[in-house]
């Protein structure tokens, strides 16, 4: 019988980015942070049309999954793109979706 193995580093990874993408809420506030240098709470919140403790819950998924930064600059906090991380998880997304063997389009045929 075959062992079973562990998961990789980078899949662990890519899942880990893939679940802090997997709400349209936090999309939402990845792509509004992506144009932007630095941002507060308070910009975010009136992006979205969700409560304030609903933001700081899809922050805070966001925040540990590594895709973002926060900055407490009393009483505020400021919010950006982890850009190491952001470039780390395009890469990782981008090498995923690229391993597809069947380019005829006839994989299931």
């Amino acid at each position: 019988m075959d062992e079973k193995r562990d998961y990789t580093l980078t899949q662990e990874q890519l899942a880990r980015y893939a679940k802090a993408l997997g709400h349209p809420a936090r999309v939402a506030i990845l792509h509004f942070l992506a144009q932007q240098e630095t941002c507060y709470f308070g910009d975010i919140h009136e992006e979205l049309p969700i409560a304030k403790a609903t933001v700081s819950q899809h922050l805070k998924e966001l925040k540990e999954a590594g895709l973002i930064e926060g900055e407490v600059e009393t009483p505020k906090v400021r919010y950006c793109i982890n850009r190491q991380n952001w470039e780390k998880a395009r890469r990782l997304f981008g090498e995923f979706f690229e391993q597809c063997v069947c380019s005829s389009g006839k994989c299931c045929s």
